[in-house]
């Protein structure tokens, strides 16, 4: 490990790579835990660094050496979809546990190489689907027990967001693989595994390469048929979440949202996000103390397989042809 000596504080040591939005939320939600100090941060902007670091009492280190020199614990890596790969592997060098907001990668072979990597080190990882860990997917799970899912349901239907490098794909992944993965972890939590997916895109959005529209197919392995629908063409978000239907059950479920209707009745309950963001670092902080919640975050390699998922979707929207999903 590259670690310097120095006085250790009560707590996971924690540094950020990667200082905008979603590394302030995780920092805003680390702050509050007596178990959990953070130490440095470093970014490929060295003033977001600084920013962050004065707002939160860290160091900003120029890079990601200097950052593993503060002897840390773990390392939140919460950078674009194209800089995923170097900084996680010296990451896995240095023995640190790893926080990895989703998507692992801008690619599969990619984010099979770190999933690799991780495994021959004994990393201890986890990535950002926080969805699992809501109480619209957790109480979805619990009414879904013992039923036979029939036909599946997902959408993404958003705006373009506001960052340079999202409408490349190259650099994003595309809004399936940076965006709907989320719907396809939280089908693959509550339903099951994806064997097959047939998808078709709409064309590129304009002044972009990302496509405007995909609409898939999804065929189950335990029998359940879906479809997935996403676009970037609206002027804001209006929806994201899945539908899953039953015999006698029908649910909406999203990260915000858990609607029911059964028996002729139509229950509708919102949740506040800020609940499972939460969750989520606390799962990680407890793993990395070495004792994971029962209802916990997927590490790299589970992760790994809705990322697989998400590529398969995307190819099939590119080649127009069945994409088989490897397990």
């Amino acid at each position: 490990m590259n670690r310097r000596s120095e006085p250790r504080s009560p707590g996971c040591r924690v540094g950020f790579v990667g200082t905008g939005g979603v590394a302030v939320r995780h920092a805003t939600v680390l702050a509050g835990f007596d178990d959990a100090v953070l130490v440095s941060a470093t970014d490929a902007d060295p003033a977001r660094a600084v920013a962050f670091a004065t707002t939160f009492g860290t160091d900003a280190a120029p890079d990601v050496d200097a950052l593993l020199a503060h002897g840390l614990d773990a390392v939140y890596v919460c950078v674009p979809p194209f800089a995923h790969g170097p900084i996680e592997e010296r990451l896995a060098d240095a023995g640190v546990a790893v926080f990895v907001e989703k998507p692992p990668a801008v690619d599969e072979p990619t984010a099979e190489r770190l999933a690799a990597g991780f495994t021959a080190a004994g990393t201890t990882t986890r990535v950002g689907l926080h969805w699992r860990v809501g109480e619209p997917a957790l109480r979805a799970r619990a009414l879904l027990e013992g039923r036979t899912v029939r036909v599946v349901s997902g959408r993404w239907l958003d705006t373009l967001p506001p960052v340079p490098w999202w409408g490349d794909p190259a650099r994003s992944g595309g809004q399936v693989v940076e965006q709907a993965v989320h719907v396809l972890d939280l089908a693959r939590f509550l339903v099951g595994e994806v064997a097959e997916v047939q998808a078709f895109a709409g064309g590129p959005v304009e002044g972009g390469g990302v496509d405007v529209a995909t609409a898939a197919v999804l065929r189950f392995a335990g029998g359940a048929v879906g479809t997935l629908a996403t676009t970037c063409a609206l002027d804001r978000k209006d929806s994201a979440a899945l539908q899953i239907v039953t015999d006698d059950l029908v649910l909406d479920v999203g990260e915000r949202r858990l609607e029911v209707r059964e028996n002729g009745a139509t229950t509708h309950r919102p949740f506040d996000p800020a609940t499972a963001h939460r969750a989520a670092d606390r799962a990680f902080l407890d793993a990395v103390a070495g004792h994971p919640p029962a209802d916990d975050l997927p590490d790299h390699a589970e992760a790994l397989r809705s990322h697989r998922l998400a590529c398969a979707v995307s190819r099939s929207a590119r080649s127009g042809r069945p994409e088989r999903v490897h397990p």
